[in-house]
């Protein structure tokens, strides 16, 4: 496939990176010659210097033969109308624009997008999706990730092991033999700052990151096993009153009653605009790093704290301060990835990362096959994958022990008519069934392959 791509920041890298690994043909556009020098230096991509909207640079991109166009600049404006040009001038197929402005996305212009304005094919919106995660982070205390699957009805959780920890030290081959009722599969550990995809004898151990997939109805009860049986975060403050800080407490007040939420926001002008957007959501004008601040806040009775500013170094210290005036639980969202394994070992409970956010809602557009959805774990490790199993598929009508499964592949959860089956080695899958399944970076194109519908189907 080939895939031209606006933008050499963080995103635009990691969406190139996957996608030149997979053997696609990749061009990357971006007007910063470091940028640029930096892309081609590391990966295996074409590069052009240049303005990402401009039809000329398009052009020397391949865009007349390009099969998708995925805009991620710093721009909104540049996105939009370099899918604009990309449709008009070069009939590109599939074009995503990142969207950062949310007068962009209010629903009574909703028609702004249509293929007869400004044909765009998905609208990414990092804010509001990092919000969402954050939410469903909420809902099940405990969490470092939480990702809905198959309509809800299958979730992936991750979870940090402690030596308090009912089931470290046990091989994943007992967990059935333990829990025989419940339909849990460990798709992945990170041990050290590495990920792993572990094997039925592989014990899980304190300081391990353990990701698995639940049947949506057993969530609580795999949390207890894991030892989290906090309850769900009542009093919740949030530091930062951006488009994520005040989407996410938006959210906050629709739930149900008998949860509250503060927001802390430095410049006073925003904090007015925020407390207008909002109902029933106190928001105070301080600085989120001023003890002060935080005693007014109340973040030491506070369940969770959230921090959600444009500065990862501030989100870090601030949350490292409400953890020590009593706050149970702190979410710090940290764009670098370098900070990423310090902080566990800080006292961080949940990092939030906005680019693998925007990064899996991106490649679940650029998947074939018949693949539903697909979510990033773990910098590189893999996809979460969620297929149709077509009647041509290899999958189809043998029992698992039976199937000749790509290295690196594990299949978490079938989903039939409603219905989550834990896979077993006996287990047939049919066609029609919802497939939930971990691919290392290396199987995902295989994957794909298993849920392609091959020419002679028709």
């Amino acid at each position: 496939m080939k895939v031209i791509i606006c933008g050499a920041g963080q995103v635009g890298f990691n969406i190139a990176r996957y996608l030149a690994q997979e053997n696609n043909d990749v061009t990357v556009i971006d007007q910063r010659p470091e940028l640029i020098r930096k892309m081609g230096n590391t990966l295996d991509v074409q590069c052009v210097q240049g303005h990402a909207s401009h039809p000329a640079v398009l052009e020397q991109a391949g865009a007349a033969d390009a099969d998708m166009l995925i805009a991620v600049t710093a721009v909104d404006e540049v996105n939009m109308v370099a899918c604009q040009v990309a449709h008009s001038l070069f009939n590109v197929p599939t074009k995503v624009a990142r969207v950062r402005s949310q007068s962009y996305l209010q629903p009574i212009w909703s028609n702004l997008f249509s293929r007869d304005s400004l044909p765009i094919d998905v609208i990414i919106s990092p804010e509001i999706e990092v919000a969402r995660a954050v939410a469903r982070r909420l809902h099940v205390p405990g969490a470092l990730e939480v990702i809905p699957l198959a309509d809800d009805k299958v979730r992936l959780i991750g979870v940090r092991c402690t030596e308090q920890t009912p089931l470290v030290n046990t091989p994943l081959r007992q967990l059935t033999v333990l829990f025989p009722d419940l339909n849990i599969v460990v798709i992945g550990i990170v041990r050290n700052g590495k990920p792993l995809v572990p094997s039925a004898e592989d014990q899980m151990l304190p300081g391990d990151e353990v990701m698995f997939v639940v049947d949506s109805q057993h969530a609580a009860r795999a949390m207890s096993a894991f030892g989290h049986e906090e309850p769900e975060a009542r009093r919740i403050v949030i530091f930062g009153g951006g488009h994520i800080g005040l989407f996410l407490a938006q959210q906050i007040e629709g739930l149900p009653s008998g949860v509250s939420a503060k927001v802390v926001e430095m410049d006073p002008a925003r904090a007015e605009e925020v407390a207008r957007q909002l109902n029933n959501t106190m928001v105070l004008n301080g600085d989120v790093l001023d003890s002060a601040i935080l005693e007014e806040a109340a973040v030491g009775t506070a369940e969770t704290v959230v921090a959600v500013t444009n500065d990862d170094e501030t989100n870090i210290l601030a949350a490292l301060l409400a953890k020590r005036q009593g706050c149970k639980r702190v979410m710090a969202l940290v764009n670098k990835t370098d900070y990423s394994t310090l902080m566990s070992t800080l006292g961080i409970d949940v990092v939030i990362s906005p680019r693998t956010i925007t990064v899996s809602h991106i490649l679940q557009h650029v998947r074939r096959g018949r693949i539903r959805a697909v979510y990033s774990l773990s910098e590189g490790f893999g996809e979460l994958i969620e297929a149709d199993a077509m009647e041509t598929s290899p999958l189809v009508g043998k029992p698992l022990r039976e199937v000749k499964l790509p290295n690196g592949v594990l299949i978490g959860a079938i989903v039939r008519d409603g219905k989550v089956i834990s896979p077993r080695g006996n287990s047939v899958v049919q066609a029609g069934d919802r497939v939930i399944l971990f691919a290392a970076a290396e199987a995902v194109k295989k994957v794909e392959k298993l849920f392609s519908v091959r020419l002679e189907f028709f």
